[in-house]
């Protein structure tokens, strides 16, 4: 028999047992539908998390006053400022991994415009802040380096400040808003980011020179900064040489002698983002090992069932070789029944777990990424699954005696 004829035997032969057939097919179904969920679930997840990063900045790091241990005891960050207004002119000047660098001092106040008030954060910054964090406007500007310099009352607002004081869609550039009763000019309007890893709204804020912030918001020390410092480095590949730089110039700086703690602290927000790829990539993997081992138990079914019909079928496996059929003609029709078994439910997983990934994602508002080369893998080793588990069966069937078959009851 050619391939054609062939497949159309198998075709018959399964068709004469639909339910068994289905049921059969059945591990196959669940080992690739769970394979095409985790996979698109879990890169959704990732590229979720490389966006999110994304919008609070890239190369960034983060010099924190104060640090977690002094003297044996555990402080905290920010327990202790240590920072100083040189400390961040050095770390804009001298260090050479370092593009920006900027203040970010931050409060809760209540901000009234003509109607209505929100309460939101306030961030004392630089005019360097917004490129180091990638925060684009989305109307308006952005306030620059004469603003700092003039201590200018202008700010710029988050998107959600905008539409809780304006309403959704207005455009408030030109108006005045008040922060702690000091008036000040909005200048632009953020463009939205969204949510932050730990589920911060990051559009629920706003954000003003830091020499205004000092004077007319909240009053500084003198010389230290009652805040952090935002750096960023030049390049991706430069983050962790920035890293190391300031950490030297700062040490060198506060004059802390070899072995002594720091007294301040530094976050690689990349080291962090990292991570969280790792941990989704480690549960994407243990989850693919779950489905593997679905696809593993479905293969043993198509194994069993087939054994059983080549017993089943003895006398018929006989006839067919009274007539003239070959041993090789055997082998085929039943590792193409087990084939087109593997594939049929390879399919259907396929479609089931598409079906699977949609529902999720539109019930729990979970991101969700597709890709074609893991549709055809699934498939393909569904039909791997099936050569290889329905082999034995199908030797064992053309390795039968004519003569016995004939003879089988």
């Amino acid at each position: 028999m050619n391939l054609l004829q062939t497949l159309r035997v198998a075709l018959r032969a399964l068709r004469r047992s639909k339910m068994r057939s289905f049921l059969t097919a059945l591990g196959i179904v669940i080992g690739v539908a769970a394979v095409i969920a985790m996979v698109a679930l879990g890169d959704g997840a990732r590229a979720q998390v490389a966006k999110t990063f994304e919008s609070m900045g890239s190369n960034l790091l983060m010099v924190l006053p104060g640090s977690t241990t002094a003297g044996g005891a555990r402080g905290g960050f920010g327990s202790l400022p240590t920072l100083t207004w040189d400390d961040l002119r050095a770390i804009q000047n001298e260090v050479a991994s370092v593009r920006y660098a900027a203040p970010q001092l931050r409060t809760t106040a209540s901000i009234q415009s003509e109607d209505l008030n929100w309460t939101t954060s306030v961030t004392g910054t630089g005019a360097e802040f917004f490129a180091i964090r990638n925060w684009p406007v989305a109307q308006g500007a952005l306030f620059g380096p004469s603003d700092v310099d003039s201590g200018t009352k202008v700010i710029v607002l988050g998107k959600t400040v905008a539409d809780e004081l304006f309403g959704a869609g207005a455009n408030p550039v030109g108006q005045q808003v008040r922060v702690k009763n000091v008036p000040f000019q909005v200048v632009g309007v953020l463009a939205a980011k969204g949510q932050s890893p730990m589920g911060q709204d990051l559009d629920d804020a706003v954000f003003v020179p830091y020499s205004t912030y000092l004077a007319k918001v909240q009053g500084g020390l003198k010389n230290l900064i009652p805040g952090v410092i935002a750096v960023s480095a030049v390049d991706s590949a430069s983050t962790a040489r920035a890293e190391q730089q300031v950490r030297a110039l700062l040490r060198d700086r506060h004059r802390l002698a070899d072995g002594a703690d720091d007294d301040f602290s530094i976050r690689n927000l990349a080291e962090f983002a990292s991570a969280q790829k790792e941990g989704t990539a480690t549960l994407t993997t243990l989850l693919l090992a779950i489905a593997a081992v679905s696809l593993g138990v479905g293969g043993i079914g198509i194994m069993n069932i087939m054994l059983v019909s080549v017993t089943e079928r003895t006398r018929e496996i006989g006839v067919r070789m009274a007539v003239g059929a070959r041993a090789r003609d055997v082998l085929l029709q039943f590792l193409a029944e087990a084939l087109v078994l593997s594939l049929a439910g390879g399919v259907v997983g396929v479609a089931l777990g598409l079906g699977i990934s949609f529902w999720m994602a539109r019930a729990f508002g979970w991101p969700i990424l597709f890709r074609a080369d893991v549709v055809l893998i699934a498939v393909g080793f569904s039909g791997l699954v099936g050569v290889a588990f329905g082999l034995y069966p199908a030797r064992r069937a053309s390795r039968l005696d004519p003569i016995q078959a004939l003879r089988f009851e």
